[in-house]
């Protein structure tokens, strides 16, 4: 949990660049653009299941790495 908000802001950051780039290529078909407000209160919404799907595959490479040393013989 303490890893998934420390990366918050920077999910939410990607996911609002995502959003407002989304909104320009949708240009091309016809939607109309979303002010970057918008997509910064998006990016802060979806942010937080990004950045917690991330954090939890971050953990678990942590964790593997940490096992991986304990039976490593050249560590004790």
């Amino acid at each position: 949990m303490r890893l998934t908000m420390m990366l918050w802001p920077f999910g939410a950051g990607a996911m609002a660049v995502n959003l407002f780039f989304a909104s320009l290529m949708g240009q091309a078909i016809g939607l109309p653009v979303i002010p970057p407000v918008w997509a910064v209160a998006g990016g802060a919404v979806l942010g937080v299941p990004a950045t917690w799907f991330f954090a939890r595959h971050i953990g678990t490479l942590m964790d593997k790495a940490d096992g991986e040393a304990r039976d490593d013989p050249r560590t004790m």
